[in-house]
């Protein structure tokens, strides 16, 4: 709704957007740290994991957002640097996130369980507050909706179609997060083996996305079988992923 945060003269523009997703990556960082100790670990090599893995994030999810818009931006090759203007899809970040952390934890001899079940707890809230920057820049915007709790966009610099009634998705979003956030964090401590938390989180998520995704307006990509936008074909099989993982490490466990 507020693109731009604080503008002092023409020198310094801090963007909504950007500040929201720098308060998710403290805010990821910190969890990440806390569960850490609680689990053993060193909390100085997982933030240093969490340094990498948010640099993978970022660069992972606009390629992914670029590659889905090439149109676009072969047209405005310079917009493909423009991230304050939105554009950072999960499903990019989180692939290159989860190899880059693989390297790390072979390199620093860091147990892959526990290391994915912290990610489970700090990826939806970061991911949550993140959601509010999008809503901020009117980016992952939502179909015409004539519901009370549908939102209007006024903001000239707002990505999203201006004065028109909107499903709030980035807010939908921002409000899944949050809650599996609560979720895992409540039931970590009745977790049965390492790795449970991450693929419970994995498919929950995948499921709401999947869920989110019919009440998007924005440019959704191609389309699986005419259907299903890229992002919730992903949903959907991370999902049959997890149920799958679940099933065959509780057998084990």
């Amino acid at each position: 709704m507020h693109p731009v945060l604080f503008k002092f003269d023409d020198l310094i523009t801090i963007h909504t957007y950007g500040f929201f997703i720098a308060l998710a990556v403290l805010a990821a960082i910190f969890i990440a740290r806390y569960e850490a100790g609680k689990l053993g670990l060193d909390p100085d090599k997982v933030a240093d994991a969490c340094f990498y893995v948010v640099i993978a994030a970022i660069v992972g999810s606009r390629l992914f957002y670029v590659l889905t818009n090439m149109e676009f931006f072969m047209s405005a090759p310079l917009d493909v640097f423009k991230i304050w203007n939105g554009g950072l899809v999960f499903y990019g970040g989180f692939i290159a996130a989860a190899a880059v952390l693989i390297v790390f934890l072979k390199f620093y001899h860091l147990p892959l369980g526990k290391m994915a079940d912290i990610a489970a707890i700090a990826l939806p809230l970061g991911h949550a507050i993140g959601r509010i920057g999008c809503f901020s820049a009117g980016c992952c915007y939502g179909k015409i909706c004539h519901q009370p709790w549908a939102i209007t966009f006024k903001n000239p610099d707002s990505l999203a179609p201006l004065y028109v009634q909107l499903h709030p998705t980035q807010l939908y979003s921002s409000a899944s997060n949050f809650m599996i956030f609560l979720l895992i964090f409540s039931f970590r401590r009745f977790k049965k083996y390492d790795g449970q938390l991450f693929w419970i989180y994995f498919a929950i998520y995948g499921i709401s996305r999947s869920i989110i995704e019919v009440f998007r307006g924005d440019f959704r990509g191609a389309t699986v079988f005419h259907t299903f936008s890229i992002s919730q074909t992903i949903g959907l099989s991370s999902t049959l992923i997890a149920v799958i993982m679940l099933i065959v490490l509780g057998r084990k466990n």
